[in-house]
């Protein structure tokens, strides 16, 4: 099985080349993108489930943390993901260096805190507290499991942005790719 691809990120990013952070066969965009991604292996959890649900994985062009990506400044004119910004323990680092390489958009699809059971009875994550993980208080675990560390809705999330000056450009309470996500556009800070 595979999602349809987002009409809103066409409409947006059709005609532009960018960057997919973590970018998965079932949840194709089908723009002009090179996939990175943690880890190249097949193995883990994430491709073994792709190739599952649709049988293959996205080849992955870039191996780096999503925080440290070895391009150039303002190098793509868009970075986009889908259902991995809450994967980084501080999303703010992420979020800076996205903002570091697009050129013209962010463009992020973030789960909905009810889109897995395992996220649902857990509350959402505050802003103090990612500010305190992004500032080192509050240190990253030894181990990164890869798991959920941060729960939004699309206003807690747009305000963490705000909070950082990035610019919401648009918001959808829905995306429509999965449809179990929001999805939100930032202008990159200059």
């Amino acid at each position: 099985m595979k999602f349809p691809e987002s009409q809103h990120a066409h409409q947006w990013l059709d005609g532009l080349t960018g960057l997919e952070i973590g970018g998965s066969a079932h949840n194709a965009f089908g723009l002009n993108t090179l996939n990175v991604d943690y880890t190249d292996d097949p193995n883990t959890v994430f491709k073994q489930s792709e190739v599952q649900m649709c049988g293959e994985y996205m080849p992955v062009d870039i191996v780096a943390d999503g925080t440290k990506i070895p391009v150039a400044d303002k190098s793509f004119d868009f970075v986009i993901s889908s259902h991995v910004i809450e994967h980084f323990f501080d999303p703010i680092a992420a979020l800076k260096e996205w903002s570091r390489i697009a050129r013209k958009y962010i463009y992020i699809i973030c789960p909905k805190r009810d889109a897995l059971e395992s996220d649902r009875a857990l509350p959402l994550t505050p802003i103090e507290e990612i500010e305190l993980r992004h500032s080192g208080d509050i240190p990253a675990p030894e181990i990164d499991l890869h798991g959920h560390y941060s729960r939004w809705t699309p206003k807690t999330f747009c305000d963490m942005c705000e909070a950082h000056g990035f610019f919401v450009i648009d918001c959808l309470e829905t995306d429509d790719k999965v449809g179990n996500g929001f999805t939100v556009i930032l202008k990159p800070l200059s």
